[in-house]
């Protein structure tokens, strides 16, 4: 596990490299590793998973170069493979047989990987070029600056170290805001910086001197395969690594199901659960000890304080690079900042089931909505609804504001088969990379902890894709494939116990006295909302004053989403774009 970075046919000097570098090294600190050819540079920070011992990156065959970033479970068969071949291999790290991959198989070398990875390689023995690859889910990101004039590439695994380069610049995106408010972080390969983008999952990109060229390739296939089984030896093949694994375990179904099948294999299994100081709703840390009893796991109690919040909020928004109005980002941040001070290295977590086995109301309520189900579906992905949503706005900023999903993302909403099977494909493609998976990936990385995810297994999403209908969602009930998989393993209170939000009580802890509530207050004050002309500081001052009177889950919500994109405007010096260029986005 790595972050990696570079350029291609760019001009960047030594210490632009040292400062993209310095940025992301929380998620790499085992190493540092570069290497410069002819307007081409690759880099990695290290974050030592498989043999720590191991060569540094980038990994070299003559004239193939390669960093990488993430996990590949099936390198021992690919080296027993290439090796019959008569490659050789300088250590076991699994990064270490790619140029060998590349060689043998070029542009198609990512069919052949099981795993979550961004592979960067470059490739000098004729013009140079440079070829990357994303896994199936987007486990992985990368983002990157294309300058097509100048035919040049600037990338990184996180924004804030991808901004180190002088070249890419901070300038707004103009339609960001309301994307972000629409779907509480934006879906899609656009950032919210205008120059910044981000390769969707399974994507192939090839940059050369004709350009930039990114397909898409085919997702896993279905298959039909008991669940119980494929999920138990998926996530037995997670546990290996020669770093200490443990698993986090909310309480809910997902994370317990996983935290079972390892216990089953790893006698002395750690697992970690996340909860706040003090009393506050929707509290599960009851469900998440039974199932550590029930496992015999050793359980690790994590709580964080609200009046570190704050605090906490910068350090957040941060490390993500752009808002994500979900507050979970600070539980998942404090969560693997333990996990990591408690000497684990590796988590899994139970990320994915419920885009992929049907577990939201959300998903129930479209399937049974009759014809107007679209609008409705679209609304609860939203921090508020549109039309509440268009009333914050400024009038210049609302003129003419496109739709805020990709085309893309509207196609497969509005294409063919059943709502559930729509919805799933949408939710898998563009909703979990943008909202569940980046955000896992930067605040574990951010204390250099790599999280794995059985539910993204290749495996288990074909079996998931191939389920019907029924088999998800039916007579009210969610994920019937997922509980029937589950009867017999884990404790009766956790398989019948209601489903619940895992996320901050943000509507009892933003209130006038405490410590949230004030900070807000600061970040939002019409002083500082005036000048980027985007929001009515009125509308916002009346949202305040709604809180204080009636507390409620979608004005809460709101003051919470306007400051994350306050904070996050602070962290970046986001430069705001004028009308003019607004009215042109």
């Amino acid at each position: 596990m790595c972050r990696i970075y570079g350029h291609f046919n760019a001009v960047v000097s030594p210490h632009e490299m040292r400062t993209v570098a310095a940025l992301q090294r929380h998620g790499g600190p085992d190493g540092h590793g570069n290497g410069r050819w002819a307007g081409c540079a690759l880099g990695s920070n290290r974050l030592a998973v498989m043999d720590p011992a191991g060569e540094q990156q980038p990994y070299q065959l003559g004239d193939v170069k390669v960093v990488f970033n993430g996990e590949i479970y099936n390198h021992e068969t690919l080296r027993r493979r290439l090796g019959m071949m008569g490659y050789t291999f300088p250590d076991r790290c699994d990064g270490s047989i790619l140029p060998a991959l590349y060689l043998e198989y070029g542009d198609s070398f990512p069919d052949h990987l099981d795993g979550m990875f961004a592979v960067v390689v470059l490739d000098l023995r004729h013009e140079p070029r440079m070829v990357i690859a994303i896994d199936h889910a987007g486990m992985k990101p990368l983002f990157y600056r294309w300058d097509g004039a100048e035919r040049s590439l600037h990338f990184s695994s996180e924004i804030g170290s991808l901004l180190g380069f002088g070249a890419v610049s901070r300038d707004l995106w103009a339609p960001g805001l309301d994307a972000y408010l629409a779907t509480k972080t934006p879906f899609g390969e656009q950032t919210m910086f205008t120059d910044i983008k981000v390769l969707p999952p399974a994507a192939t990109a090839v940059c050369d001197q004709a350009g930039l060229r990114i397909r898409t390739r085919p997702g896993p296939a279905g298959r039909s395969e008991d669940v119980r089984t494929a999920l138990s030896d998926e996530v037995q093949k997670l546990l290996i690594a020669d770093v200490p694994v443990a698993t986090i375990t909310s309480g809910g179904l997902d994370s317990s199901l996983v935290t079972e099948f390892a216990a089953q294999v790893e006698p002395d299994l750690h697992t970690f659960n996340i909860a706040y100081r003090g009393t506050w709703p929707h509290d599960e840390r009851h469900f998440a000890r039974q199932v550590a009893v029930a496992t015999r796991a050793a359980y690790h109690q994590v709580e964080i304080d609200p009046a570190t919040f704050p605090q906490l909020l910068s350090d957040v928004v941060w490390h993500l690079g752009q808002p994500n109005a979900d507050p979970i980002t600070l539980s998942t941040y404090a969560l693997f900042r333990a996990v990591r001070e408690a000497g684990f290295t590796v988590a899994l977590t139970g990320d994915a089931a419920d885009e992929l086995f049907g577990g939201y109301d959300r998903m129930r309520d479209a399937a049974n909505g009759g014809q107007q189900w679209l609008p409705r579906y679209l609304d609860t992905l939203a921090v508020l609804p549109s039309a509440q949503r268009h009333a914050l706005y400024t009038k210049e900023y609302a003129h003419e504001l496109p739709s805020p999903l990709p085309v893309g993302a509207m196609e497969i909403l509005g294409g063919p088969g059943s709502v559930l099977k729509r919805i799933t494909e949408f939710e898998l493609r563009y909703r979990l990379p943008a909202y569940h998976l980046r955000r896992v990936d930067h605040l574990s990385m951010a204390s250099g902890v790599e999280v794995r995810l059985p539910f993204c297994q290749q495996r288990i999403v074909g079996i998931g894709r191939a389920l019907p209908d029924e088999q998800r969602i039916s007579g009210g009930n969610v994920k019937r494939a997922l509980y029937a998989a589950a009867r017999g393993l884990l404790p009766p209170d956790v398989l019948d116990r209601p489903k619940q939000p895992f996320t901050l009580p943000i509507v009892a802890m933003l209130r006038p006295g405490a410590a949230l509530w004030e900070f807000a207050r600061d970040m939002l004050a019409p002083s500082r909302l005036l000048p980027a002309g985007q929001v009515a500081p009125d509308r916002v001052q009346a949202l305040f004053t709604r809180q204080a009177a009636d507390p409620d889950p979608t004005t809460a919500l709101t003051l919470w989403a306007l400051l994350v994109y306050e904070v996050w405007s602070e962290q970046f010096s986001v430069g705001v774009p004028s009308l003019a260029e607004m009215a042109a986005a």
